[in-house]
């Protein structure tokens, strides 16, 4: 590998996006001549090529210019843009890794090769696991951590508990459904098509579901589905759906902010707002809001369990994979859309 130099595409913010869906006016591909030698490495640093690239919604968060919301650090004009990763070493100067290693990595540059830090990778992946390389950025992934979170951590759901989740043919959905399950508990998601909710009651074991879409009125759709109300509701898109869920409330709800992907293309002035919040204080209903890096301290804990009912067969994962780097900007822009059924990841060579 001595002296190799390679071409690297890679895709950066041209221009800030403050509303609706990013373009290729906000979102641009180039290519970058990048060397791979020894000398070009830092100590601990490797240099990597990037197989699997995660395509999620807080993506979108981050190229607005002020972090409004999910209060994240925004990308810079000209920078490239980060994603989680599974990623290939092909060359170590950190004694942790070496030549072949298959690695998780949270943060990586969106683009074909890159240098990073060996600091910002989260895990060895054991290719020989029988779990396939995707899933770790599905079930194994973002989605599956913040399922898990949501409803291991702050859902807290008992045997017969009723639960609610929105977007539930999404990646979170799919695998919040299934842990929701697990513990016991009658489980309902909401979701974009017929086809959808036939997807989450027969792969994903979902008790029942309806398409919104069909629904134009929530608040009866949820007093259909859930005559004893709701226990848990892990929240995946805000607005009406949430205000809805709000009349159905049990006392002591949880109700896990996981996200509001209805609201991420809108300015907050043009968000829709929740009216009936008194609810909460009656029914004394906990609502909360989180995020991943919060909880990064039990990955391993999550990482564990999940891999455990993977390899049992009580978690399964559905995957949309784009084939070749080229496709993330229109992989990120389909998220917004009732297209995607399942985890968008983007396979970078095919």
């Amino acid at each position: 590998m001595e002296g190799v130099v390679v071409e690297s595409r890679e895709w950066f913010l041209a221009a800030y996006s403050t509303d609706g869906v990013p373009t290729s006016e906000h979102l641009k591909l180039r290519t970058v001549t990048l060397t791979l030698a020894s000398d070009s490495i830092p100590d601990g640093h490797v240099a990597a090529e990037t197989l699997f690239i995660s395509v999620d919604p807080y993506i979108r968060t981050k190229l607005t210019g002020t972090p409004d919301g999910l209060n994240l650090p925004q990308y810079h004009i000209n920078q490239v843009i980060t994603s989680f990763s599974v990623s290939r070493v092909i060359r170590s100067k950190d004694s942790k890794y070496v030549e072949g290693d298959l690695v998780l990595v949270p943060s990586a540059p969106v683009a074909e090769y890159s240098i990073i830090p060996s600091s910002g990778i989260l895990r060895k992946i054991d290719g020989e696991s029988g779990i396939s390389l995707p899933d770790y950025l599905s079930s194994l992934g973002v989605p599956g951590f913040a399922a898990w979170v949501g409803i291991e951590l702050l859902g807290e759901p008992k045997v017969g508990s009723n639960v609610f989740i929105s977007a539930a043919s999404g990646a979170v959905g799919m695998v919040a459904g299934q842990l929701a399950k697990i513990k016991g508990c009658k489980v309902i998601g909401s979701t974009g098509s017929d086809e959808k909710v036939k997807l989450i009651k027969g792969e994903f074991g979902y008790d029942d579901g309806f398409n919104y879409n069909k629904e134009s009125d929530f608040d009866a759709a949820l007093s259909r589905y859930f005559p004893d109300g709701i226990d848990v509701y892990l929240d995946n898109v805000g607005g009406e759906m949430l205000e809805a869920v709000l009349n159905h409330v049990n006392k002591y709800a949880r109700i896990p902010l996981c996200g509001m992907i209805s609201q991420y293309n809108k300015v907050w002035t043009e968000r829709e707002g929740v009216r009936n919040l008194l609810n909460m204080i009656g029914k004394e209903v906990r609502m909360e809001g989180f995020m991943l890096a919060t909880y990064w301290h039990r990955f391993g804990d999550f990482a564990q369990d999940m891999e455990g009912y993977i390899k049992e067969g009580k978690v399964k994962s559905k995957n949309k994979i784009n084939i070749g780097i080229e496709s993330f900007l229109d992989s990120l822009s389909s998220l917004f859309t009732s297209s995607n059924i399942g985890k968008v990841i983007v396979q970078v060579k095919a």
